[in-house]
Formats: C-alpha cells, structure tokens, sequence
C-alpha cells in the first residue's frame, strides 16, 4: 500500500471508532444515569460528584464493533480480489492479516473478558486478589492460546511468563491511571500513538490498524471525560486499555534479527510506557512501604501528589500527558540507533521522571 493508502486507512479507522465511541458515551451516560449506574464521592476517590460509568462500555463497544467487521471483512475476502483492486503490494498486507486472523480473535475475544471482568467490579466491587487472579488466568489464555509472546525470550516457558508478567504490569498501571478526570485515557492515547508509529516504522499494518481502532475509541470518550468528566470509563474501561496497550506493544515487532542492525529499539515499549509504569511502580512500592495491601486504591499517585503540591487536577492531567508525549518522541530515536544515542534516549527518559519525581515531593521549609 501506499503512504497515502495506509494513512487514508489508519484515519479513517480512527475517524469511525471516534464518532461511534463518542455515541454510545453519550447514550451510555444517559442510560446509567436512569439506572444508578454511578461512581459516588468518598474513600480514596477524588471526584466531588456523583458521575456515571458506562465510558468502559462505549470504548469498547466503539473498538469491537470496526474490529469485528474488518474480521469478517478479511475472512471473507480472498487476497487475489485485493491484488486486482490496489495492486500485489496491497495484497501482500491483505495475506498478512488473513494469517494472522486467528491471533486477532484470541486477542479480541480477551478484550471481550477484560471488559466484562472490569464491568463485573464496577457493578459489585470485587477483592483484590479474586481480581487478581481472574486477570492473571484471561491473560494467560491469551498468551498461551494467542499466541501472543514475546519473541526475544529463548524457551517457550521464559516467553510465556515474561509476556504474562508484562500484560499484567500493564493492565494495573493503567487501571492504577483511571485516578482522575481525564488520565487514563489520556495517557492511553499518546501511548497508542505512538505504538502506531513504531508498528508503521517496522513495516506493519496490523497492530498500527488496532493501535488507530482503539485510538479513536478512546478519543471519543475523552470527549466527555477530560477535566471536568461527564462520565467514567470506570474498571471496565482502564483494564481494557491497559491490555490492548501490553498486546500491541507485545505484537510489534522492534527489531529485526535479521537486518544485522542493534537491538536497541526493543527498548521502545519501555520507553513510550515510562510514565504509567513510573505510576504504578511507585505506587505500589509506597503501599508496601506503609504496610497496606499495594492491590487496594488511595490518593497516593502521583497525580494526586502533584495536587497536593500546588497544581490543580486540570494542570496536573496536562503535566502528565506532556512527559508521556515527551517519552514517546524519545522512543522514535530508537529505530536504528547506536548505543551512545541510546544511551543518551535512556538518559532523557530518566530525567522526565526525575523532573515528575521532584514536582510530587514534599516542600522543604527553609531553615
């Protein structure tokens, strides 16, 4: 396909998911507004109103509903009417994504129980660890089954547990994200941005097709949810976003063995991911450090510090989408590069922590 083939399809597929997605947010928020469908004050929340769900339902529905028909649409046209139509290089990404059709239903179908397990907590909150566990299995059913892994790990068991132990980090920090109007999907969004960007520089079409799909849908909701939100995605939304975020990082591919060039840009998931794992690193290792469960919700992200310090939850939203983008430019320098520019990609990510890290401490009085 051509450059202005394959952005007139990445568009238009975000286009689609972003007019649906903002549909079903608004009639979700009217529906779970007539049936008590809502997210109440207190505990360790930080909204001051009532505010419906349903945002989780619309994303998904908005996803699903394209990917679905793209689906059928492969399976059900042969490649030889492609090669007629827009020529053999189109063909050859139209036989690309009818192999790897079954990988996209397991994925797909993981996204369905992702979105109902997180529809089951919001409904009637469920404890950490059955949570927990419910996760860990779905996910293991679709790394096993997928497959979805990562390929630079030697061993199919090696494969199997750090692509399974990288799904679920992704899929909580996101979902540790969903503390504030606006950042979860946010986040989200830069993220998948470029995660498309790193697919299309590899050369594939598939995963930046997901990437746009989904982009769009969570576009759409961030319509009605950026600061101040009409409507929350709620857990049925943020552990769909952190699993689509893990499986497209994992199904793209960084690095060719065979182009004889450095592996560095391997290093690109970890770059563009850098703020939501910063969160939910953080986060975690606070709890423990408190002796509380590092599973249970609090105030203590860093957006919520950031708040505490001065900046109001628009501008700490705002903050925190800038150092999300600013690492995910830093990932593109990746492709191709050599260890001292590296070297120097690492460097700039560690000080856009660092910067977040001394904006959230504490103020020291001058003695």
């Amino acid at each position: 396909m051509t450059t202005v083939q394959t952005a007139a399809l990445l568009g238009g597929a975000m286009f689609a998911a972003l007019v649906l997605a903002f549909a079903f947010t608004v009639a979700m928020r009217r529906i779970a507004l007539r049936i008590g469908f809502v997210d109440r004050p207190g505990g360790h929340k930080s909204h001051q109103r009532v505010t419906p769900y349903g945002g989780g339902v619309a994303i998904f529905l908005a996803m699903a509903a394209p990917l679905g028909a793209a689906m059928l649409a492969v399976w059900l046209t042969p490649t030889d009417s492609v090669a007629a139509r827009f020529g053999g290089l189109a063909a050859d990404h139209w036989e690309g994504l009818r192999s790897g059709l079954p990988q996209a239903v397991v994925v797909l179908l993981g996204a369905v129980a992702i979105h109902l397990l997180g529809l089951c907590d919001d409904v009637r909150p469920l404890g950490p660890y059955l949570k927990l566990f419910l996760l860990t299995a779905i996910l293991g059913v679709v790394v096993v089954e997928g497959p979805v892994r990562m390929a630079l790990f030697a061993g199919e068991f090696g494969s199997i547990a750090i692509t399974l132990a990288w799904l679920i980090v992704m899929t909580n920090a996101m979902n540790f994200m969903d503390n504030m109007d606006g950042l979860s999907a946010g986040v989200t969004a830069i993220c998948l941005v470029f995660l498309a960007v790193c697919g299309l520089l590899a050369g594939q079409l598939h995963v930046p097709l997901l990437a746009s799909v989904f982009l769009g849908a969570v576009l759409g909701f961030l319509l009605l949810n950026f600061p101040p939100a009409k409507v929350f995605m709620g857990d049925s939304g943020s552990l769909l976003c952190g699993y689509l975020l893990g499986v497209s990082s994992v199904l793209t591919t960084f690095h060719d063995a065979h182009a004889g060039s450095p592996p560095y840009a391997l290093l690109m998931p970890l770059v563009i991911l850098a703020v939501p794992l910063y969160d939910f690193a953080s986060v975690v290792l606070i709890r423990i450090a408190e002796g509380r469960n590092p599973m249970r919700g609090d105030q203590r992200h860093f957006s919520h510090r950031l708040v505490e310090h001065g900046l109001s939850r628009r501008s700490a939203v705002l903050t925190i989408y800038l150092a999300t983008a600013a690492t995910g430019v830093s990932a593109t320098l990746l492709p191709g590069a050599n260890l001292r520019q590296t070297i120097c990609v690492g460097v700039l990510t560690l000080m856009i922590l660092a910067i977040i890290a001394i904006l959230e401490s504490p103020p020291r009085r001058d003695t």
